[in-house]
Parts: C-alpha cells; sequence; structure tokens
C-alpha cells in the first residue's frame, strides 16, 4: 500500500517522533511506501516548556519526510489536505497526541477525504492528555468524527476513544512496540565510566522529560527511605525539565538527599540514551497519570527491570513480581518496593524475565495489528 504518516518526525525531537520514525521502517521493510508529513511549525513557543522542539542528531536514513504542516494555520491545514489528497494514498495515519492538534489534524483529513479513495486512520497516543485542560472536552470531537478507525496502544486509551467517538468505527490495541533503535546495552563498567558515576553504587533511572504528571516528586520523597542510604542506592535522573525546576531542587536539599541524587537534566541525544540505560539496575516510572509510555519500550529494549505505578496502561505491560513492581504513587510503596528489589537480589532473575517478555513487543506485531485495521 501506498501510507503516509501525518505526524511529528525529525527535525523534531523526543519519543513520538522517534514512534513515527519506527513506524515508517517497519511498513518499509514489509514492503509499502511510506511518506511521512511533518510540521513546519509544531507548537507556537508558548505553548513548549522545553529549551529547543529540534534534534540535535542526524536526519534518519532513507526515509522520505515532507515539512508541509503548520498547526497554527487553517489555510495550511486545507492545502496540506488538498495535496495529500491528490497523492491518493492507500491510507493516511495520523499520530495523534494531543487536543491542540485536533483543529489541523481533523480539517486535513475532512480535505483527504474528498478524493474518495483515501481511509483515514487514527493513531492515537493520548486521547485525553495527562495533564488536561477545558479545551480537551471540545477539540477531540472535531477530530474524531474525521477518522475511519484508530489504533491504540494501550487499552485504556481504546476506552477514552470510545467516549469520544459516537459512530462505533473499527478500533484495533497492540501495545506500545519496543524501541530498538538506541544501540546495544553497554557493559555496565563502561557505561558507569561514559556517566562519570562510581561503581560503588546502586543506580535507579528517572528518565525522559520532567513534568508534573510523572512523579519524580514522589520518587525524590522516597529516597529519603534510609533503608536506601544504607543500601547504597542513588537516583539517576536523565532528562529535561518542562516546568519549574525549583520544586524538585529545594524538595532534594530539604531532605538532605543531595549526595544521593544525580541529575542530567539536559535532552539525552539518541547516541547517549544506552549510555543511561546500561547504567541502571532498574527503571523506576512513578507517575501519577499514564496511558503507555515509551520509556517502558526503552527498558524492555535494554532488558532492565521497572517499577510502575497503578495508572493507565503501566500494568499491563509490567507482571508485577515477575520483571519489576506494580506500586501505588504514593512514595512508602515506592521505597518498599525499591527496598525489595535490592535486598531480595532480584536484577538477575527480573532481567531473565524481561528477556521473554519482550518478544510479545515486537514491531512486526503492531504492523501486524495495524494492517488488519488498514
Amino acid at each position: 500500500m501506498k501510507i503516509i504518516i501525518l505526524g511529528t518526525a525529525y527535525p523534531y525531537r523526543g519519543g513520538l517522533a522517534a514512534f513515527n520514525e519506527r513506524l515508517a521502517c517497519e511498513l518499509q521493510s514489509q514492503g509499502h511506501e511510506v511518506e511521512i508529513y511533518t510540521f513546519t511549525l509544531q507548537y507556537p513557543d508558548f505553548l513548549f516548556p522545553g529549551k529547543t522542539q529540534y534534534s540535535p542528531d542526524p536526519a534518519p536514513e532513507n526515509l522520505t519526510i515532507y515539512r508541509k504542516v503548520n498547526s497554527c494555520n487553517p489555510f495550511n491545514w486545507c492545502k496540506v489536505g488538498r495535496e495529500i489528497a491528490k497523492k491518493r494514498p492507500d491510507v493516511v495515519v495520523f499520530a495523534y497526541w494531543m487536543s491542540f492538534m485536533a483543529p489541523c489534524m481533523g480539517t486535513i483529513a475532512r480535505k483527504i477525504h474528498r478524493n474518495g479513495y483515501s481511509k483515514v486512520i487514527a493513531l492515537v497516543h493520548n486521547m485525553i492528555p495527562h495533564e488536561p485542560n477545558v479545551l480537551d472536552k471540545f477539540l477531540p470531537p472535531y477530530f474524531v468524527k474525521a477518522m475511519d478507525g484508530f489504533m491504540a496502544l494501550s487499552e485504556s486509551v481504546v476506552k477514552d476513544i470510545e467516549h469520544f467517538d459516537k459512530r462505533n468505527c473499527p478500533k484495533r490495541f497492540s501495545p506500545h512496540p519496543i524501541y530498538d533503535h538506541y544501540g546495544d546495552r553497554l557493559p555496565r563498567e563502561e557505561a558507569l565510566s561514559l556517566l562519570n558515576l562510581s561503581p560503588d553504587f546502586r543506580y535507579v533511572l528517572f528518565f525522559g522529560f520532567i513534568r508534573a504528571y510523572k512523579g519524580l516528586d514522589l520518587l525524590i520523597d522516597a529516597f529519603a527511605d534510609a533503608r536506601l542510604r544504607e543500601a547504597g542506592v542513588k537516583l539517576l535522573v536523565a532528562g529535561e525539565f518542562y516546568g519549574d525546576s525549583a520544586p524538585y531542587l529545594n524538595r532534594i536539599k530539604e531532605l538532605g538527599i543531595d549526595d544521593r541524587v544525580v541529575l542530567c537534566t539536559d535532552f539525552i541525544p539518541d547516541g547517549e540514551v544506552n549510555r543511561y540505560f546500561s547504567a541502571a539496575d532498574i527503571v523506576a516510572q512513578p507517575y501519577k497519570t499514564a496511558t503507555q509510555s515509551g520509556v517502558t519500550q526503552i527498558a524492555f529494549h535494554f532488558e532492565k527491570p521497572m517499577l510502575v505505578t497503578n495508572v493507565g496502561g503501566l500494568p499491563e505491560i509490567v507482571p508485577d513480581g515477575k520483571i519489576g513492581y506494580v506500586v501505588e504513587p504514593d512514595s512508602k510503596q515506592i521505597a518498599d518496593a525499591l527496598h525489595r528489589f535490592f535486598s531480595e537480589h532480584k536484577q538477575e532473575e527480573f532481567e531473565q524475565n524481561v528477556r521473554e517478555e519482550k518478544k510479545k513487543y515486537a514491531w512486526s506485531r503492531f504492523t501486524e495489528v495495524m494492517n488488519e485495521l488498514m
């Protein structure tokens, strides 16, 4: 088939861009003709809390990416929609993640429909954002009504889609596939050396953009537990602050754990991601709300145990007591689980189980379900 993916991609950075590019590669490997349409303007600067929207890495090879879409310009939406309609793709996949994109994507989809040939489906990462606002009640229906079908990455997102979809369109669910493009796992000693970390400590990794819903504050409070200090465990935070850093930094000082928290709070380039996961003993995702998380799938790639909270689709992916722990979003429960992990020496057992569990999340399985929908 001739497939166009419309969503964020290079030169933009982050997990969603990585997902779309990896999906395009997988579809191409199956013989489909694939193009990506991405943004000339993704967000106005005032809506973007980070330092930059752009990737420092080189452009991905063997992908056709057009920068055409202005998320704020209705005239552009109509133009892009007509351009794609003239190409007569079999399917256009709209990679949707926030309500702000609903008018843009919904309008482009309606223009494409006018060719009477192309089908449009939504690949929905989040139907309702982690940090919702009043617009999340009014904008999504405009997007949902323009779609012929929906692909979701967790059962919780399917339920969110059903809240807006009154036409009972086809829906499919397949878990977030593994992010396997970050290189190989490094020997622990090599990774620690590259990060200038002491091999005398064990490390809990918090990875990714730091936003309020991700619960880093809960993890910081958990590290006030004396048992973790006695066990020689440090918290390794790798990711950029999306918001005010002061509450986190102040809390670290108040608790007197400055010496047990390592902050690497710049954006982590793709070529350095393997250092952090290879250095970690366990990956913690203490989220307060969630649908699914790309961080989980990076952890699977590097075969690392995980601690997640019992929110959204996270418990669907991490079997409690098999490859990690599922706890409530509570600092004491987080501390208890981490203490259990280190005191009972669970790392080797969990890593062996991760190697088996990760087979469920191959990209070929994801695209098999997507092909059924298409």
